[in-house]
């Protein structure tokens, strides 16, 4: 039975499994997944922190009508607090230092006068000042305590300096899948090999490593020749070492696509075989019970390129606990007839609109076997199985590849 897109993705979800968790150093952590909760350990800003280079007042001397402030300090960043001896003074300030005791206002240099009397430094204030400007009080952006990063944030850049902030040197991340990309097919010959007429160099599986990349995960491969026998004991030897197969090729109807019969012989319990979609419709979804997810992809490029982002993709970063994605969506460009009953995956090209719209220009495609066509493009749009005739101005979800 053929599986409608919406019910082969539920069905994928539903063998989501947890791959487990490591410790690593903060720094070696962007790109993963974390998996524990990362809070405040202190106030954010830890004190009240001066914004502007400048000179910090009490705001009630000039409210009493004070414009000239005499020198007493300077307070740098990073050195202890001073405290102001006179309100009738003032102390020089720098960008990022504690604001001194006994002053509540920055006034920037900008506002300033200087002048010496008798070899004290002196400032006259022109222009308006407010009370507590430019200061960052303490506490004002986030309270100690409160959780800065949950469990399942992607870590990036903005993550690790928060990390560093809260002296994170340690971190708790979702452990990476062992993943084996298998090439299956006697035309495949190795990329630095010359092919013979009949011959095609391996291809599916280093975008599908490229893919992998783009999610963190380093992949092995191998390559399997359309013998049963080898496809055996090749495969088996993996089971226990791995935690998810990806394929490409042998999977249709072809006398030679062995691969899901081999499968099973090895003990997989198949989740569904064919999907009603196009390109990927062979696309064969199973479980090992102690074993790897293995998700066997078309062997035409494009199908397996789609699979990939549509399925597999979601599922790792599933398995490795991070949170689920919003949809994108984009406004279709021109129309498109599409008639088979096949939930339909369109290479465009994404490009932002003057309204702020995000607009799908479908590219050139000649089918499930035009590899080039996916430099023209960096998203698949959905379109959905009802229709046929699909209008310019109509938006539908897209998969993002680049």
């Amino acid at each position: 039975m053929m599986l409608t897109v919406a019910a082969a993705f539920r069905a994928v979800l539903q063998t989501v499994r947890d791959m487990g968790t490591e410790m690593l150093p903060f720094e070696a952590a962007t790109g993963r997944v974390l998996r524990e909760p990362v809070k405040a350990d202190r106030p954010f800003p830890p004190f009240d922190r001066v914004t502007m280079d400048g000179i910090a007042i009490l705001y009630d001397s000039y409210a009493r009508g004070q414009q000239i402030f005499g020198v007493e300090d300077i307070q740098a960043a990073g050195t202890p607090r001073l405290q102001l001896s006179s309100t009738a003074n003032c102390i020089e300030v720098m960008t990022g230092a504690i604001l001194p005791e006994l002053t509540d206002t920055v006034i920037p240099y900008e506002q300033l006068n200087v002048s010496d009397h008798e070899g004290f430094r002196r400032f006259t204030i022109s222009g308006e000042v407010k009370q507590g400007q430019n200061v960052h009080r303490k506490g004002s952006d986030v309270e100690a305590g409160a959780v800065l990063l949950q469990p399942g944030t992607l870590l990036g850049p903005a993550e690790a300096g928060v990390l560093a902030s809260v002296g994170k040197t340690q971190v708790e991340v979702a452990r990476l899948p062992r993943v084996v990309v298998i090439a299956t097919g006697n035309e495949l010959v190795p990329v630095d090999a010359t092919p013979e007429e009949h011959q095609v160099r391996i291809s599916n599986i280093y975008s599908l490593m490229a893919s992998l990349e783009q999610c963190g995960i380093s992949a092995q491969y191998i390559h399997l020749s359309d013998d049963q026998t080898e496809m055996i004991s090749r495969l088996e030897s993996l089971l226990p070492e791995t935690d998810v197969w990806i394929s490409s090729g042998a999977v249709s109807a072809g006398k030679y696509d062995y691969l899901p019969a081999v499968l099973q012989q090895l003990g997989m319990q198949q989740v569904f075989h064919k999907v009603q979609q196009r390109p990927g419709k062979p696309f064969l979804f199973g479980t090992f019970k102690d074993g790897p997810v293995v998700f066997a992809l078309p062997g035409n490029p494009v199908s397996g390129f789609m699979c990939f982002y549509r399925y597999v993709q979601p599922w790792l970063k599933a398995a490795m606990g991070a949170k689920e994605a919003a949809p994108v969506y984009a406004v279709l460009q021109e129309q498109v007839i599409f008639n088979p009953s096949l939930e339909y995956y369109l290479p465009v090209k994404l490009q932002s609109l003057p309204d702020g719209t995000m607009g799908a220009f479908p590219q050139p495609y000649h089918g499930s076997g035009d590899l080039a066509s996916l430099l023209l493009a960096d998203a698949f749009m959905t379109l959905p199985i009802e229709g046929s005739v699909f209008e310019k101005g109509s938006c539908y979800p897209v998969w993002i590849f680049r």
